[in-house]
């Protein structure tokens, strides 16, 4: 039988994390868990491309947009189970076996992993404490904790939107927190924005983004704000 497990990691430019990105994914192939790696690419002129190449990851190309990404991906995907992942998310060593009994014993939910940063400073333990809670108690996890979905559920809720921002918000709500998991294995993601923008002045500019588009504000218009 083959392994259930298609990833799909969205990139643009991504040369400097993408090989500690699928480094940490070793577990899940002595696991016996990854059929495939789709790097979904959106124009990068780095070695980006190569990179995937030399790994033995599948490489899709196409427009830049995580969502447009995404969907690609997920559309050239053979998987039974769908995860995907952002280049500068790095997962825990427990990620595939948490994961693996996810699959085995929640077909019917997705799942996302526990928020966090690698960084150093007391506003990272902050805010990875904030967004966790705000993932379990709402159901909005951060696109960076990771997406792990059956192809079923994933086709039944229409997939990743061709939108330039907001795509992870758009899929978790349409999955709804009663079917949405979250696993104790860690999504320890890059802390680079915040670092050099402000931990607080970041966050609360991202959590600004989120409520004007809960409030009914297009994806384009916050793009704009958001670059």
């Amino acid at each position: 039988m083959a392994a259930p497990l298609s990833l799909i990691i969205p990139t643009l430019n991504a040369a400097p994390s993408l090989p500690d990105c699928l480094q940490a994914l070793m577990p899940g192939l002595e696991l016996g868990l990854i059929r495939e790696v789709i790097v979904s690419d959106g124009g990068s002129d780095d070695a980006t491309p190569r990179i995937a190449g030399d790994t033995g990851a599948t490489l899709v190309t196409g427009a830049s947009g995580r969502g447009a990404q995404l969907a690609a991906g997920a559309k050239a995907a053979r998987g039974e189970w769908l995860l995907f992942l952002h280049a500068d998310t790095y997962l825990s060593p427990d990620w595939a076996e948490r994961a693996a009994h996810h699959m085995d014993t929640r077909p019917g939910k997705a799942a996302a992993f526990t928020l966090k940063y690698r960084s150093d400073d007391r506003a990272a333990r902050w805010l990875e404490a904030r967004a966790n809670r705000r993932a379990r108690w709402l159901g909005l996890p951060y696109g960076d904790q990771g997406l792990l979905v059956s192809r079923k559920l994933y086709d039944e809720i229409g997939g990743y939107a061709d939108v330039p921002l907001m795509e992870d918000v758009m899929i978790v709500r349409a999955l709804g927190k009663a079917r949405l998991s979250f696993l104790s294995a860690e999504a320890r993601t890059s802390a680079e924005k915040y670092e050099r923008d402000g931990w607080r002045k970041r966050a609360w500019g991202n959590a600004a983004l989120l409520t004007r588009f809960l409030l009914g504000a297009k994806p384009e218009t916050l793009a704009k704000a958001y670059h």
